[in-house]
């Protein structure tokens, strides 16, 4: 074991006053750092100006509840968390106050800590609290005492993790593929800049300045001239330059990306890292999703600092193409585990959706940039979407349990996670909930846009007056909207009111869906009483006139359940409805089914559909309610057949598995061909079902699924994986004595992105009292790809059948279905 340096060996940070020289006014935020801007601030910056979060008080029962839980419940439980798994004390030992190796999973895992800093950080805002604030200063502490003396802050490397090496190289940034450096930066970088904005304090911001003197010494021309393995720094140091006004940060920024791509000296990292061509030539999204929308969000903001279209016009092709072919309906991102990336165009599965957390986040981190950049609601339609839906639902309403990926359809084995070893969800939702007013305002010249309707009241600064608007609603359950202003003086100024896409009759701003159902409600706009006409452009209505105090305008959008397809191109959504109300998307789960399952549910196109409020579900919902066909398996278990109508309640899908493990669905088939029949009760499917590794997942070898490929995730299956080289097993024990002459497999092969191949052979044994016997096989056992490979043997009567398998020295391996032949 490698112990640290001891605590005298490391030199002490210097003086505040020399870390804080040259800053400049915080916008909108905490005390000036010093009043004269430095020469090298531009005054370019994005054309629409957001209202920053210090001057939105939310007072709502939707999100308020939320923000008091991320603060009472999500910061002090991540901070434990982080404490527990040693990404705390990582700093305590890299500072010398304590001894020990690096004790946490990843190399970038300080990066966790500093996000629930941002997140501390804004909750301070929100509420004073001394224990949180006491507890997040200690924190602070520990990360200045692991900075070392030229400002690098990285506790693995400093703490030389030998069991890290893989990723970190032997020298700083060697293996910046890898090792999240920079990233880490980034994350410091906006927690810094949040604590100081929320806090006035400063000492966050010291070390982050300090970091950031380190690497602009280290990459520039001339220097280092390599880009972030993972993208983040970007964000990061465009917010440290808005914060002081130091140019530099902005240059080392727009570098970072400008050397992505272009590969002198260094081989490609390809598309996982979005580094297969330089960015501004980039015009499909592609790889890791997350990095890719960080990076996004990264060069709108260099395209608003620098006023260079060339980085606009990139972002906006990225965008077409993500809105226009790569989004889920629940605004998530990222189809496939396999990378976590983007698929190819169209691919949007729904069961096997990865839809991560942190990709939902970073969606709207890149939308609302670009609607600072555009002014159009298109792109606070599409943030809407994401933080209503897939944000929501990577965080449960006890703000502890996470999803890291969201599908959108489960068979009854998710659950959300108290925690991760790669805990980058949770520390997203610690510091993405408590800062939802950000998104909620913005104003330019004399223009004030409200882009979401939420309960509380907004103070800002127009040309003439300052004002302040007092909202009440009910949204997203209700689509009333009351609006009071309040001025000190009366004041001529425009009140943008967003009138969403849902209520224009456009689900995303592309053809990739599209309402099915017209509905004759619109809606409507009031102003002290008397009817006015909406008059929309570019997604909001303007109300032009001069303003006094006690003004109320009364803005209604009706919200009809409605019924919404996906482009013919999306193949697991073919033939089938999602259900929207307001901004929400619906699913329902096997709980509120009345047969207990969902995916053999037909949602006629003339069937009546409800909403109806439950105050006493989920702390308060709307459900939509209605009566489905149903299909199921014939007796056999290979044919098709009507079953029995079942009634259903569909629920916002963010408030999913809360109620154990169940079924869940968001698209719904619209013809009985669309949808998966539900089983039969043949012998297999009424054995017990349980396996060597994973026996949890041995159901999935009798639930009569449909297999669409030998590597198709869309259906559960069961694999041994990471095993290999080894003998596995699954069984099947029956009731009573069963008498069985043959049986089917269908095997898993998810190569070359997983880990299952073909077994090297397999046989099937009975149990023949408490030992296990071969069967007398008719043939050979098979192991052919994309069909059932069938055996008989000889009858035999028997309380239990085992599959046996042996997998190939290398590999895994997993099987779709395992059929048996009943004899009669």
């Amino acid at each position: 074991m490698r112990c640290p340096p001891s605590r005298s060996s490391i030199r002490r940070r210097p003086p505040l006053s020399w870390c804080i020289a040259g800053l400049v006014l915080v916008v909108g935020a905490a005390p000036a750092l010093a009043q004269a801007q430095p020469a090298g601030r531009s005054t370019v910056d994005y054309p629409f100006t957001a209202v920053p979060f210090t001057a939105v008080t939310i007072a709502d029962g939707f999100w308020s509840p939320r923000q008091s839980t991320s603060r009472s419940a999500t910061i002090p439980y991540a901070y434990e968390q982080c404490e527990k798994t040693g990404r705390i004390r990582n700093f305590e030992r890299a500072g010398g106050l304590a001894e020990g190796p690096f004790a946490s999973e990843y190399p970038f895992d300080d990066s966790d800590v500093y996000k629930i800093i941002e997140g501390a950080a804004y909750a301070l805002h929100l509420q004073a609290d001394a224990s949180l604030d006491a507890l997040t200063d200690q924190v602070i502490a520990k990360i200045a005492a692991a900075q070392e003396d030229d400002g690098y802050l990285y506790t693995a490397r400093t703490l030389k993790s030998e069991r890290h090496q893989g990723w970190l190289g032997q020298r700083r940034y060697e293996h910046e593929e890898h090792s999240h450096e920079l990233y880490n930066a980034g994350h410091l970088f906006e927690g810094a800049c949040a604590h100081f904005e929320a806090t006035g304090k400063r000492n966050f911001l010291a070390v982050a300045l300090k970091v950031a003197e380190r690497l602009h010494a280290d990459f520039g021309p001339g220097r280092e001239r390599k880009p972030p393995g993972h993208q983040g720094i970007e964000i990061g140091l465009c917010r440290l330059y808005r914060v002081t006004g130091e140019r530099r940060w902005l240059d080392l920024a727009k570098f970072f990306l400008e050397v992505r791509g272009r590969h002198d000296g260094r081989h490609s990292w390809g598309e996982y890292c979005q580094d297969h061509k330089p960015v501004l030539e980039q015009t499909e999204a592609v790889g890791h999703a997350v990095r890719a929308a960080y990076m996004y969000a990264g060069m709108a903001d260099v395209a608003a600092l620098t006023g260079e279209a060339a980085w606009r016009e990139a972002i906006d092709r990225l965008w077409a193409d993500v809105v226009g072919k790569k989004l889920y309906v629940t605004g998530g991102i990222g189809a496939t585990g396999a990378g976590e990336a983007f698929g190819k165009p169209y691919e949007l599965p729904n069961s096997s959706a990865y839809c991560e957390t942190c990709a939902a986040i970073a969606n709207v981190f890149w939308n609302h940039r670009l609607f600072l950049l555009h002014g159009h609601g298109r792109y606070i339609d599409v943030l809407e979407r994401s933080l209503y839906n897939n944000c929501l639902s990577g965080i449960a309403l006890d703000g502890k349990h996470f999803f890291y990926p969201n599908p959108l359809a489960s068979f009854g084995g998710a659950q959300r996670s108290p925690w991760f070893g790669c805990a980058c969800c949770p520390s997203n939702d610690a510091r993405f909930i408590p800062s939802v007013g950000r998104y909620a305002y913005a104003q330019r010249g004399a223009d004030l846009y409200v882009n979401l309707y939420v309960a509380g009241k907004v103070q800002v600064q127009l040309a003439e007056a300052k004002v302040t608007l007092d909202v009440a609603t009910r949204y997203p359950w209700d689509g009333a909207v009351a609006l009071t202003t309040t001025l000190d003086q009366p004041a001529r100024f425009r009140l943008r009111l967003r009138v969403p896409g849902w209520a224009r009759g456009e689900v995303v701003p592309s053809d990739l869906y599209r309402f099915v159902d017209a509905v004759s409600a619109a809606p409507t706009l009031k102003i002290n009483g008397e009817d006015v006409a909406l008059s929309i452009t570019d997604g909001y209505t303007a109300i032009e006139r001069e303003w006094r105090s006690g003004d109320r305008v009364e803005f209604g959008l009706p919200m009809p359940v409605r019924r919404l397809a996906a482009h013919e191109a999306v193949a697991d959504c073919r033939g089938k409805v999602a259900l929207q109300r307001g901004p929400l998307v619906y699913c329902v789960e096997g709980v509120d089914a009345s047969h207990g399952h969902v995916a053999d549910l037909i949602l006629d196109p003339q069937a009546e559909l409800r909403s109806r409020a439950r105050p006493d579900l989920f702390d308060g919902v709307t459900v939509i309610e209605g009566v489905a066909k149903t299909v199921r398996r014939t007796t056999d278990g290979l044919g098709r057949e009507d079953g029995p109508d079942a009634q259903f309640a569909a629920i916002p899908y963010y408030a999913w598995a809360h109620r154990g493990r169940t079924e869940m669905a968001v698209w719904f088939a619209a013809t009985a061909g669309s949808a998966i029949p539900g089983p039969a009760k043949t012998v297999a499917h009424r054995a017990k079902k349980s396996a060597s590794h994973n026996g949890g997942l041995a159901a999935a070898l009798a639930d009569q699924m449909d297999v669409v490929a030998p590597g198709d995730k869309s259906r559960p299956f069961l694999h041994w994986w990471p095993k290999a080289g080894t003998v596995e097993w699954a069984q099947y024990d029956f009731d009573a004595e069963t008498a069985i002459d043959g049986c089917e497999v269908y095997w898993l092969c998810d190569l070359p992105n997983g880990g299952c191949d073909y077994p090297e052979s397999w046989r099937i044994l009975y149990r023949v009292g408490e030992e296990w016997q071969p069967v007398a096989a008719k043939g050979a056992y098979g192991v052919e790809p994309a069909k059932f490979n069938a055996i008989e043997f000889a009858p035999v009567r028997t309380r239990g059948l085992r599959l046996e398998v042996q997998l190939k020295k290398d590999r895994a391996a997993g099987a779709h279905e395992w059929r048996l032949r009943e004899v009669k």
